[in-house]
């Protein structure tokens, strides 16, 4: 059995066709407070989704974490995570489905994703399988060469997964470190840490109409700049493939600031003090982060409580 799982915030431009795309299956719905009628939309049109709504925006992890246990509950042997802006495309969601039965060593699968127009790769997609871990996915199709029946790659981002029941059993749910972004990036560490592997299927694919919104680097030493810090952090020293390196960051950091204050450059000491002191306010999350993904279970999904 397979149950499909989409977060919505305020996503009514994409909801009426994202739901039509999956009435083939059972449908699970988390709502993070939307206030665009998204609720009412789903109830008077959609009936047969589960539907779960929110008095607070969870994230895009926990309330993930919410549909992923209803679905355990109901017998769930295998967990489609579908982004509000996303269509399934024919039979991509059976192609999936079939591939992973076949290949149990593959705990989260994915299609390819394409832009809204249809025209192209999406470009976040695009990014991922260009880089050399992914292998030969561009240049079996650039050089006509037969394709593999899978692509394993090392992340890809969670618009579109197929989880199975026995990796959730094992790794566990998204982790609450993170509320939004980074999330998919730790999920994927813990998954090839456990010893799964993550696939891309080139045949299949779905529609993820984003857009290719241009992504600006911040200001140094703005907020934008430091939530990209904080983000940073917990994705890179919370990765339990790498050797703990938390204690050692805040070394730097520390003489960093030491040293900039010496030179009396104070206007970039308290800019990095700043940077220290989010460090250091997250280093005991990362390190419980860290201690608590190296274990196997059912971590964080039965955690989280409806709001």
């Amino acid at each position: 059995m397979i149950y499909i799982v989409i977060v919505t915030y305020n996503g009514m431009q994409w909801l009426e066709k994202c739901l039509k795309s999956c009435t083939n299956y059972p449908v699970i719905v988390i709502d993070n407070a939307s206030t665009d009628g998204t609720v009412s939309f789903i109830e008077t049109n959609f009936p047969n989704v589960v539907l779960f709504k929110q008095t607070k925006n969870l994230g895009f992890g926990q309330a993930n974490n919410l549909g992923i246990r209803y679905a355990l509950d109901q017998g769930a042997e295998h967990v489609f995570l579908l982004n509000q802006d996303a269509y399934l495309v024919d039979s991509v969601l059976d192609d999936l489905v079939a591939f992973q039965k076949r290949h149990l060593a593959y705990g989260v699968l994915s299609p390819v994703h394409i832009t809204g127009d249809q025209t192209k790769l999406d470009r976040g997609f695009s990014n991922y399988m260009h880089k050399e871990e992914t292998g030969r996915f561009y240049s079996d199709f650039v050089l006509g060469n037969t394709l593999a029946e899978v692509y394993a790659v090392p992340f890809v981002n969670a618009a579109a997964w197929l989880i199975s029941r026995k990796c959730l059993e094992t790794v566990g749910g998204f982790d609450p470190l993170f509320f939004h972004y980074g999330e998919d990036d730790n999920y994927c560490q813990r998954v090839l840490y456990h010893g799964f592997k993550i696939g891309v299927l080139p045949k299949p694919y779905i529609i993820h109409d984003r857009g290719n919104r241009k992504i600006e680097k911040p200001e140094v030493f703005s907020d934008a700049y430091y939530k990209n810090k904080e983000k940073s952090y917990k994705v890179k020293l919370g990765d339990i493939n790498r050797d703990n390196v938390i204690n050692s960051h805040l070394r730097k950091l520390k003489r960093r600031v030491l040293k900039l204050q010496l030179q009396l450059k104070f206007t970039r000491s308290v800019a990095f003090k700043k940077e220290l002191s989010i460090l250091q306010h997250l280093a005991p999350k990362i390190e419980e982060s860290r201690r608590v993904n190296k274990t196997q279970g059912l971590h964080y999904i039965y955690e989280i409580q409806e709001e």
